[in-house]
């Protein structure tokens, strides 16, 4: 939700709405104007303050609840307070130390890491903290095979990278021989052998629609065999989440809230959805209430970021709370853990 300059609080407004904001995530109660007149530094009368909190009402950077005389901010208000008026808080060198004797302990094992990661990320916010599943950088295709079995069947076997290899059966139209199925082997390693699946995938498919006519039958099929060989398009990978626990406080409402919401953490699929939003991103990423999209997410607001290794983006963490979150030390928390996951998952490599 960007402010746009039309509606944009000049600078005295904006000081007073930074003391509103950051009061209210101490408190968890609404600001009144004699508060921020003793609070804001500024040589203004509580009446003047008032004024001012009325114009950003209308500007639709505060609102106030009907049970008091205060304001709180809105989605709105956050929205300028995280891009505009935070001072972030730096973590402090003792829990940067922890962080790094932890992803030590897990060092070589992506999936470990990604544990004590988002473990971490839940102690030190008091949140919850979330990490999806680090994706395969590269997945190289070493080799192919195919071993004849009953009943018009085919056994492909696909060797990646260094040792993985999968299994998949086919069904076929007629009976091939095993010198037939060796030639279609040989010819597809040939051909695609340590190529990125995603890339053979691509080829294959323009292989069949350019050079058919020019083929002899075996290669067509051996082409045909190994598209229904390969694996579906891969699916992103799920997530570690820590701490949600910590998000049973009274600004996410209701029991009732509370298990709709770790309802679609257990689903995963929605949660994946908005975290892959962070993939691609520069740095972290906030997205407070409404703006995730998604209604069961309405009082929460997710700080995520993406990590990599070997210089690709293989993954998102985060962490989850309500709107009324520490922006200013949740943020460089988010920040600089994906720096070190990225760092102990090269280490690893």
């Amino acid at each position: 939700m960007a402010v746009s300059k039309g509606d944009f609080p000049d600078e005295r407004a904006q000081h007073l709405l930074r003391v509103l904001v950051d009061k209210y995530i101490r408190e968890g109660q609404p600001v009144g104007s004699r508060t921020l007149s003793r609070d804001s530094g500024l040589d203004l009368s509580p009446a003047t303050i008032r004024n001012i909190m009325a114009d950003l009402e209308e500007m639709g950077f505060v609102t106030s609840p009907h049970t008091s005389a205060g304001r709180v901010p809105t989605i709105k208000g956050y929205r300028l307070f995280v891009d505009t008026l935070i001072k972030l808080t730096p973590p402090k060198e003792d829990e940067l130390a922890q962080f790094r004797e932890k992803l030590e302990e897990a060092a070589g094992d992506p999936q470990q890491l990604a544990y004590s990661v988002s473990s971490m990320l839940s102690m030190v916010t008091k949140l919850a903290g979330i990490v999806t599943l680090p994706r395969r950088a590269h997945t190289s295709l070493r080799q192919i095979e195919f071993l004849p079995l009953s009943g018009r069947r085919v056994l492909a076997i696909l060797v990646v990278n260094e040792r993985e290899v999968q299994n998949k059966i086919l069904n076929v139209h007629r009976d091939f021989t095993e010198d037939e199925l060796r030639q279609a082997g040989n010819f597809l390693t040939e051909q695609f052998g340590g190529r990125d699946l995603r890339q053979v995938r691509r080829e294959l498919v323009e292989q069949l629609e350019k050079t058919r006519e020019s083929m002899n039958a075996l290669m067509v099929e051996a082409i045909e065999l190994a598209q229904r060989a390969f694996p579906d398009e891969e699916q992103p990978p799920g997530y570690v989440l820590s701490g949600e626990t910590n998000l049973m406080v009274e600004e996410l409402g209701n029991m009732e809230q509370l298990k709709s919401l770790f309802n679609a953490f257990s689903r995963q699929h929605d949660m994946l959805r908005l975290l892959d939003q962070s993939l691609n991103a520069d740095g972290v990423q906030i997205f407070i209430g409404q703006e995730s999209g998604y209604q069961i997410l309405e009082q929460c607001s997710i700080v995520a970021a993406p990590y990599t290794a070997e210089d690709d983006t293989v993954g998102v963490l985060g962490v989850i709370g309500p709107t009324r979150m520490a922006y200013e030390r949740v943020i460089p928390i988010v920040d600089i853990t994906s720096k070190l996951l990225g760092r102990a998952l090269n280490s690893s490599h």
